[in-house]
């Protein structure tokens, strides 16, 4: 199959499953897709033995697919880049303590507990996994998705300031969490990591690529200003989106970091000047487009994923295991960042429940699994990883709004009057 004839197949599907999703199934385009490709997926696979041919046809279409480079090299620079360009600024700028909090405290809290709560329960699902593969889930399944938690807050209507701590924390901590999975992936080809280093790889891998991010966004700003052209300043705001993270790449920054420093930066420097200088809606609906339709292409590629992965009975326990496991953790390390905040500031607002069933995970967490090598532990760490985003995305995603219904009164009560904690 040409490459042409590939993508044909998966906008179609995408835009099939997006029509079911909201003429009959009426759930958010994500959700929705990936549900219906999931459920197709297991379909083909299940009726394989009856239908020569179609099962391995459509399991060689998953594996004609590089999940790792289309996702992390592919898609993460428009997605990151877009969510963060349609972020409330302000509302970010009010909960920046929150957001640096969870994004960097968070991750790597959450990373070494989850490693250590798997490294202690594999054993009962018969998975004997050393401690350097429960650290490389750990650091892959901690950072929250940004591309699905984006889509969530824009369809359930959360509270201002929860939404800028969930969206805020989603874009920002998927760049650390890369940071820590690469420094450990490369401890286990030898080059072991000492903590000074890991702390210097860090700084300079996350403040480089924030730096880089906001220096280019300040030249896009400058070139925007002096022309009235929004095809230009389309082709701008692109140019930075792509030629941006790749740049980061060759110097060995973070690009997911500056993707989103670049896009966070560009539009404060915008939001200073007019609309005849600037086309900021029209180009901000270029970036809504954007973020739709990859978002669909997205998730139906994370549902053609169960096609390829070869499942084992002991990795359906582990991934239960997991998911009890990320939950619990989740739980845990936001309830005590926000009492951290709250010794700080007592009129600090947030809920430990929105928070924790707000904090999916995503096609971010499977590119980083599909990145390992297949001797250390691929498999079971692809497997379990797959089946924490279905969990998350179709279960915790697709219930996001119960919460929202219960907690809503609460969170938008006025501070004399809300309790502190949910």
């Amino acid at each position: 199959m040409t490459i042409l004839q590939l993508i044909s197949v998966l906008v179609a599907i995408a835009a099939l499953f997006g029509w079911i999703s909201a003429r009959w199934l009426k759930l958010p385009t994500t959700i929705g897709t990936m549900f219906l490709t999931v459920v197709c997926s297991l379909f083909l696979v299940s009726i394989g033995e009856y239908a020569a041919g179609l099962r391995p046809w459509a399991i060689g279409l998953a594996r004609q697919i590089d999940f790792e480079r289309l996702i992390l090299h592919g898609m993460l620079p428009l997605l990151l880049f877009a969510g963060a360009f349609l972020l409330d600024i302000g509302a970010l700028v009010r909960e920046k303590l929150t957001v640096a909090s969870l994004a960097i405290v968070g991750t790597l809290v959450s990373t070494f507990a989850v490693a250590a709560l798997m490294r202690w329960t594999l054993p009962l699902v018969g998975i004997h996994a050393p401690w350097l593969q429960c650290m490389l889930f750990g650091a892959l399944i901690s950072p929250t998705d940004p591309i699905a938690v984006m889509e969530m807050l824009r369809r359930v209507g959360v509270p201002n300031h929860v939404e800028a701590q969930l969206a805020g924390e989603s874009l920002f901590n998927d760049g650390i969490g890369v940071v820590i999975f690469v420094t450990l992936l490369g401890a286990a080809h030898g080059a072991t990591p000492t903590a000074s280093h890991i702390i210097v790889t860090l700084l300079l891998s996350v403040g480089g690529g924030l730096a880089l991010g906001i220096f280019l966004a300040w030249i896009a700003y400058t070139l925007m200003r002096l022309v009235d052209a929004f095809q230009v300043d389309v082709l701008i705001t692109l140019s930075l989106a792509l030629a941006g993270y790749a740049l980061a790449e060759i110097l060995r920054l973070s690009g997911p970091l500056e993707a989103v420093a670049a896009a966070i930066a560009l539009r404060g420097f915008n939001v200073h000047h007019p609309a005849e200088l600037i086309a900021h809606e029209k180009v901000e609906e270029f970036w809504k487009m954007v973020d739709e339709v990859q978002n669909a292409v997205l998730f139906v590629l994370l549902g053609l994923e169960v096609l390829a992965i070869p499942f084992q009975r002991a990795w359906l326990g582990s991934g239960a295991t997991a998911i009890v496991a990320v939950l619990a953790i989740r739980v845990a390390v936001v309830a005590l960042v926000l009492r951290g905040l709250r010794l700080i500031g007592r009129d600090h607002r947030s809920s430990v429940l929105v928070l924790t069933w707000g904090g999916l995970h995503g096609g971010l967490s499977l590119a980083l699994a599909l990145a390992l090598p297949l001797t250390d532990g691929r498999d079971w760490i692809l497997a379990t990883t797959y089946i924490v985003v279905v969990f998350s995305i179709v279960l915790q995603g697709g219930s996001l709004g119960f919460f929202l219904r219960h907690f809503h009164a609460a969170e938008t009560s006025p501070p004399a009057e809300q309790p502190q904690e949910l």
